[in-house]
């Protein structure tokens, strides 16, 4: 799908969500337009697997013959007529497309009921959603659809009104993407912009669940080369990925596709998030852009209080460690720690965040779990490059263990939930050189009416200064650890690579001189001017 196709799909899209959604808020109808969109996928692909497992006994009546038999889709009939090889077929499907959705449930279903305005729709509904959660996969996706409330009033105050309210929105989704390719590609894409488009409307809220996809790029890009020697390009084999406030999981995603698209292979990706609704966003993104339940394991729950069984591991032999390490947290969070906690393993090294920002004890709990040959790049706010006290420490013992590898200041208002500006931090356990790249694309942005956004060539040049740790006058600078030292370990930016221009400097004496020659010069002007008025008989000036 091009930029092109997709932001007209998407317009088309948003343009349903925004004509249907009436009192609903934007958060609220985002959970009902993505789930059926995922829903379709779902459904196309499941269909797409029946139909290649059948092959020629795969039924084509007419609209006449499925009214005879009591259904609305071919699927149903064929199920009728043949409730003895019903296992066999699911069984099947299992193996293949690694799941099972009865025929009642599929979109092609659900839509007909929403076309013909039938008042079984919301209670089909309802029962679709449980079975996709409980019995469609391999592996329980419990909660899948919990933030999508069908008996809300915001759809309507009795059943019938709610029922009625639905085939509206269903019908008028199924127009929308009737043409809309159920490749994972497509829908994925189409999925991308839609939580780009709610992450823009609503406002603060969206940093909960979204990384502009300009951000996302340049994480994903940096922790997918070679984390050694950057200039090898892109890494053959990455085992392992985690986003430990993964969001809508599009930075687990864009990792993924990077070595992929480079002709490599990626084991499993790893997410974990606090908030249920993003959540939930996340796994069904990862289904939507077509990974297996195996590929991806996303988990509900708090980083910070580190409540995820599998991250548990003290033993240095035995903990989980990832190739590939990125984050976007909340930024400057406040939270609660016990003395406790700073005997934990995560952080017991390198000494507890301050409890007005949580800032450091995301970054030290990703750390932990990054691979000797990994790479972890990290969103965060300025304040971590230059804050004193607890923070100070923590930022000079990773200096002095030389695993601090790059600092890149970005543009302010790149983000929907702040307008702040932000760094991306880059972090190594063992890397080769001694000294840290600084690079200050503060200045590299196209300036937006609400936001400010990044180009492809700004995302270009921070990538490629990245990759060859190139030196450039007011943008990029290698920094030695001396300096650093020097400078009490502060991080600031602008103290390493200025973007301020040195004003000219002015020579008075030349400046007095050039006047006493234009005063000459209009005394001789004058007089001259002055003869050619006496010549004339005219009055001198």
């Amino acid at each position: 799908m091009t930029k092109t196709e997709q932001q007209q799909l998407g317009k088309t899209l948003w343009d349903i969500a925004d004509t249907l959604r009436g009192a609903m808020n934007a958060d609220d109808f985002r959970d009902y337009m993505l789930s059926f969109l995922f829903l379709r996928y779902l459904s196309s692909n499941y269909e797409r697997g029946v139909k290649d497992a059948l092959g020629e006994e795969y039924p084509n009546p007419s609209a006449e013959a499925l009214k005879n038999e009591g259904v609305n889709t071919a699927l149903q009939l064929w199920y009728k007529q043949n409730p003895e090889t019903i296992a066999e077929l699911e069984d099947e499907m299992l193996q293949t497309v690694y799941y099972v959705i009865k025929p009642a449930y599929l979109w092609e279903n659900i839509t007909e009921l929403a076309r013909t305005q039938s008042d079984e729709l919301l209670s089909t509904l309802k029962k679709a959603f449980r079975h996709i959660e409980e019995e469609s996969f391999k592996n329980s996706f419990q909660g899948l659809f919990s933030e999508i409330n069908l008996d809300s009033e915001k759809l309507g105050r009795s059943y019938p009104d709610r029922n009625a309210k639905l085939c509206t929105i269903i019908t008028k989704i199924a127009e929308g993407i009737a043409e809309l390719s159920t490749t994972a590609d497509a829908l994925g894409d189409a999925y991308e912009y839609l939580i780009d488009q709610f992450a823009a409307n609503s406002g603060k809220k969206a940093g909960e669940f979204y990384t502009p996809q300009p951000i996302s790029t340049i994480l994903s890009e940096i922790v997918s080369l070679d984390s050694q020697d950057p200039t090898r390009g892109y890494r053959k084999a990455m085992k392992s990925v985690l986003d430990f406030a993964c969001g809508s999981g599009s930075l687990l995603l864009n990792v993924r596709k990077h070595i992929v698209e480079a002709g490599g292979t990626i084991g499993k990706v790893y997410g974990q998030e606090k908030n249920i609704t993003t959540y939930n966003l996340a796994r069904m993104n990862m289904l939507l852009h077509g990974m297996k339940e195996t590929e991806f394991e996303i988990f509900h729950g708090d980083t910070l209080t580190n409540d995820w069984a599998m991250l548990k591991e003290e033993n240095p032999a035995k903990k989980k460690t990832f190739d590939a390490v990125v984050a976007n947290p909340p930024f400057s969070l406040r939270w609660e720690h016990t003395d406790a906690l700073a005997e934990d393993f995560r952080f017991k090294s390198y000494g507890l965040a301050s409890r007005s920002a949580a800032d450091f004890a995301f970054l030290l709990h990703g750390f932990h779990f990054l691979s000797d040959e990994g790479t972890m790049a990290i969103i965060l706010p300025h304040g971590v490059l230059f804050r004193g006290g607890v923070e100070e420490r923590i930022r000079t013992k990773l200096l002095k263990d030389g695993h601090i590898d790059t600092v890149i200041g970005l543009p302010a208002n790149l983000f929907y939930s702040t307008g702040i500006p932000v760094c991306i931090v880059v972090l190594k356990k063992c890397k080769r050189t001694d000294d840290i790249l600084f690079i200050n694309a503060s200045e590299h942005f196209e300036k937006g009416r609400r936001q400010n956004s990044l180009r492809d060539k700004d995302i270009e040049r921070i990538v490629e200064t990245y990759k060859y740790r190139a030196e450039g006058e007011r943008y990029a600078r290698r920094v030695q650890m001396a300096e650093i030292e020097a400078n009490g370990y502060n991080l600031n930016i602008s103290r390493y690579v200025s973007t301020t221009v040195e004003e000219k400097r002015i020579d008075l004496s030349e400046v007095h001189r050039q006047l006493a020659e234009n005063k000459a010069a209009l005394a001789e002007a004058e007089a001259l001017h002055n003869a050619f008025l006496r010549e004339l008989g005219l009055k001198e000036l």
